[in-house]
């Protein structure tokens, strides 16, 4: 008998089976031989929100959430977020690994010269109404954005996907900060090939009557460290909407659609939102701890920006932010929330109720902070989470097109309808 196996006994029929382990796992279809009879489908799982189970191999992003892990291609994310940038972040996502000098010169310019948007996509960006919410904007615009690229359904062409990855990229950050102006009645900032990529964001954000727009480096490179803590996360909601929807082979635009969709929720991409309400709510410090009662005792409120799915320690991103947090703050000044937020954490490290449920500040309990003390507005938020994820979910899509075990998307179910029944009426 071999050891890396797992023997099961179907009580049902008393056969035995022995299933082979491959890292760490057994395939579900191996379950399938186990049958009650001869005209039985086999044994399924039964795992709503995938709470245990490994949809794809993948070597893009590690987590341990027990030790506060997180990986890019086996780099810690504090090393990228101290030593990277964005652009050299999303290219070793995409890659696989970091690039040389040559490359990554490449891959910048070609991602700064691809950031314009095609004058006639304009006519759709002013055909949202004024207050039409940003990430709505975003999910019909990148799905709209396909419409100018017919060959990107070519998406086996390792030359055409490569120019795909690149526009999104490019692109999204114009989409944007044009959306943007449009909601707030401004004429559009175009992008400007002399800047970074956060610095050309920035001046399509806020550019105003100067001839050259010139971003705060200190605000310029807290956005580029924001963008690598975002840039992937491993099998999260959005991700799988990417893979899931991308399986069925169709343009990767409509992918980003579709992930982007799935970060609009506020279970997923709003969370710093949120997190901006409650202090909010809170309002003073002297508040804090009538707070932290009413959610000791469940009275109704909720301590946002605390604990994690995946995470049962320290969010590692949080550690990062907090030091970015620092930095943006002697540029623009002390956001009076802060002050909140740090007791907030400081009574939720030391209390014992918290401490035991493991509900450590994660990545959005201070960024929706800094986008504030940056002028960004609140519905903005889930946009910058999403513009540096676009990268993650390319990255993970091209991964899945070019994994050989990789399937159309099409879970099973268990059917809990009537059975089979006549119509009542001849």
């Amino acid at each position: 008998m071999a050891t890396q196996s797992l023997t099961i006994t179907d009580n049902r029929t008393g056969k035995t089976y022995e299933i082979p382990i491959s890292e760490g796992t057994i395939k579900a279809t191996d379950l399938r031989q186990m049958k009650a009879s001869e005209d039985d489908f086999g044994l399924m799982t039964y795992d709503p929100a995938f709470m245990n189970t490994a949809s794809c191999r993948s070597a893009i992003t590690f987590i341990d959430g027990d030790k506060g892990i997180l990986e890019y291609r086996g780099y810690p994310i504090e090393q990228l977020a101290e030593k990277s940038t964005y652009l050299e972040t999303a290219y070793l996502l995409l890659n696989g690994e970091l690039p040389s000098k040559k490359e990554l010169e490449t891959w910048e310019y070609d991602i700064t010269h691809h950031t314009i948007v095609n004058e006639n996509f304009r006519k759709l960006l002013e055909g949202f109404r004024f207050n039409a919410h940003p990430m709505g904007r975003l999910v019909s615009s990148m799905a709209a954005l396909g419409t100018f690229y017919p060959e990107a359904k070519e998406i086996f062409d390792p030359a055409v996907r490569k120019k795909q990855i690149i526009r999104i990229i490019a692109k999204v950050i114009t989409i944007a900060g044009f959306h943007y102006r449009h909601t707030i009645g401004m004429p559009y900032a175009y992008p400007d090939n002399d800047l970074s990529y956060p610095g050309n964001f920035l001046n399509m954000m806020f550019k105003m009557t100067e001839t050259k727009y010139k971003p705060n480096p200190a605000l310029e490179r807290a956005l580029d460290v924001l963008f690598i803590l975002h840039a992937d996360h491993e099998q999260n909601c959005s991700t799988n909407a990417m893979r899931a929807v991308g399986s069925s082979q169709v343009d990767p635009y409509s992918a980003v659609a579709a992930a982007a969709a799935a970060l609009y929720g506020p279970l997923h991409g709003g969370a710093n939102e949120a997190v901006i309400h409650m202090l909010n709510e809170i309002g003073s410090v002297k508040n804090v701890p009538d707070f932290i009662k009413k959610v000791k005792a469940g009275e109704g409120v909720r301590l946002m920006g605390f604990g994690h799915r995946v995470y049962k320690n320290y969010d590692p991103r949080a550690k990062i932010i907090k030091q970015v947090a620092d930095e943006v703050f002697e540029v623009t000044g002390r956001n009076p929330l802060l002050d909140i937020a740090l007791e907030l954490e400081k009574i939720a490290l030391s209390d014992d109720y918290f401490v035991k449920r493991k509900l450590y500040p994660n990545v959005d309990f201070y960024s929706g902070l800094i986008y504030q003390a940056m002028r960004i507005p609140m519905e903005m938020f889930t946009v910058l989470f999403a513009i540096p994820r676009v990268s993650g979910w390319l990255a993970q899509w091209q991964e899945m097109l070019l994994d050989p075990d990789q399937k159309i998307a099409r879970p099973r179910q268990i059917f809990t309808g009537p059975e089979r029944r006549d119509y009542p009426r001849g």
